[in-house]
């Protein structure tokens, strides 16, 4: 009997999502992960994987646009366009300084409110790490909401 070594051990633990040239292709999918909705996208050489319901009211982020905001890829829910980024989670707002004799508005971060998941690239196929619930984000309520109804039409 041999040590299982910690790769193997997180290696178990990987859900497979799809095949790497395939999500390239359509350059999003949903899946499930853990019972979980998720949307994985390929945006600009990178993947990136999210609850697939936004933090705010469970909008269908697969369905929104990726835009560049600030310098950062954002996601833009098509419900109530909430701005969400790829690679953090953070919710984004534009605010203004109304002290300011002419207020420029400036980005900022609502704080990191989309769960993101990590995503594992391995010999042509994509997993997505199963998220760590000991840390919750706001995106959890709406996973949790979406998690028993498993009528989540796959697809772009």
């Amino acid at each position: 009997r041999c040590p299982k070594g910690t790769a193997e051990m997180e290696h178990d633990t990987l859900v497979y999502v799809g095949k790497e040239d395939d999500i390239k292709k359509s350059q999003r999918i949903t899946t499930k992960v853990n019972g979980r909705e998720v949307v994985v996208f390929y945006h600009e050489g990178k993947f990136y994987a999210m609850d697939a319901r936004c933090y705010h009211a469970g909008g269908p982020l697969h369905l929104g646009d990726i835009e560049d905001i600030n310098g950062q890829s954002c996601i833009i829910c098509p419900w109530h366009q909430y701005k969400i980024t790829l690679e953090t989670g953070e919710g984004l707002y534009q605010a203004i300084n109304p002290l300011e004799p002419s207020p420029t508005p400036r980005w900022l971060s609502k704080g990191v409110k989309q769960r993101i998941h990590k995503v594992t690239v391995d010999n042509g196929n994509i997993y997505v790490s199963p998220p760590d619930l000991s840390v919750s984000f706001d995106s959890d309520y709406y996973a949790d909401k979406y998690k028993s109804n498993g009528d989540f039409a796959v697809g772009k």
